[in-house]
């Protein structure tokens, strides 16, 4: 027995590959009849001022879960609705200003196709995927998206696989479509993914430094005594401070670390003037950068605190490197 086959001769890899191949030739087939419908069905959603339900039984409704959220996620507002539980209480959720995606690869769902009439009751357009235009859903539909007869993958021809990657490929140009065309940016992605990784990727400096008392400024004739003073009032514990110049200018910046190396060499320490121990023209983020940016700023010199500043170089904040831990930074984000 090779790594490619089993015990029973089966070479593992071809049946994976044709699989797969199964599948890409599905999508080209679907590709190949995407037409006016699919613009149609992209300007009513567009148009709707309620919200996409989406519903299918067995496979297409976990497609359609999938969907669903893909739509949620990229600017339109959507949920899903599963066939059996509508009949059965669940029309209550939905509004005459749905619109309902329906997926279906033979129509003949029973379920589905029971639930299109009442839902057109209720003042719904309904969009329906499936790769039977004649069938009995496709009839009752307002929209109709068809995938063509497609051939499963499934060795027994009979498991949904090559119908649901078409339908969810669909369903995804659907979504990421009208998300283009809304002009759905970074910014309202963040928004609506506050959460993890891809949520922290996109956050401004202004989320989550340090201002007022908890941001402490110093004018740049002050001592070391100074920075003790106002570094021992901040509210939150602060490792560093900003100096600047009689305009209000980040001209240099004093830290905990500095503090520690100096009283290593000066016998009074607390006397010394700022001005000639600070670090002259210190590394600074601006206001509207991301905090990202911050990181590999931090990560790059070494540096475990930054003053933001804005366009005046006015000290408008700062961050400390415990900040970003906090907010779920890993010191491994911004490699």
């Amino acid at each position: 027995m090779t790594e490619q086959t089993t015990s029973t001769g089966i070479d593992v890899l071809s049946v994976g590959r044709r699989i797969v191949a199964k599948e890409r030739d599905g999508l080209s087939q679907v590709l190949d009849l995407m037409d006016e419908s699919f613009v149609r069905a992209v300007e009513k959603i567009l148009d709707c001022t309620g919200r996409v339900a989406v519903c299918g039984m067995g496979k297409a409704g976990l497609i359609g879960s999938k969907i669903a959220a893909t739509l949620s996620s990229t600017g339109t507002p959507a949920y899903d609705l599963h066939p059996v539980e509508a009949i059965h209480g669940d029309l209550g959720m939905v509004h005459a200003d749905d619109v309902v995606l329906a997926m279906s690869n033979s129509g003949e769902s029973g379920e589905l196709v029971s639930l299109i009439p009442q839902l057109k009751k209720i003042g719904c357009d309904v969009i329906l995927i499936t790769g039977r235009v004649e069938s009995r859903g496709a009839k009752l539909s307002d929209i109709v998206l068809n995938m063509g007869k497609l051939e499963e993958a499934c060795p027994l021809g009979m498991a949904p696989s090559t119908s649901t990657t078409a339908m969810l490929a669909i369903g995804d140009a659907l979504a990421l479509t009208v998300s283009e065309i809304k002009g759905f940016d970074r910014e309202q992605y963040a928004a609506v993914h506050p959460g993890g990784a891809l949520g922290r990727s996109l956050m401004r400096v202004e989320e989550i430094m340090r201002t007022a008392e908890n941001c402490p400024v110093i004018r740049d004739g002050g001592t070391v005594q100074d920075y003790l003073e106002h570094v021992g009032a901040a509210p939150a514990r602060a490792g560093a401070a900003a100096i600047v110049n009689d305009r209000g200018e980040l001209c240099g910046f004093f830290t905990n670390g500095d503090l520690c190396r100096l009283a290593a060499q000066v016998e009074n320490p607390r006397a010394q003037k700022l001005q000639d121990v600070m670090t002259h023209n210190p590394k600074a983020i601006r206001v509207g950068d991301r905090v990202a940016q911050a990181l590999e700023l931090m990560q790059r010199f070494g540096i475990d605190e930054i003053p933001v500043v804005d366009d005046q170089q006015h000290v408008v904040g700062l961050i400390d490197i415990q900040d970003l831990l906090a907010a779920g930074f890993s010191l491994f984000d911004a490699r």
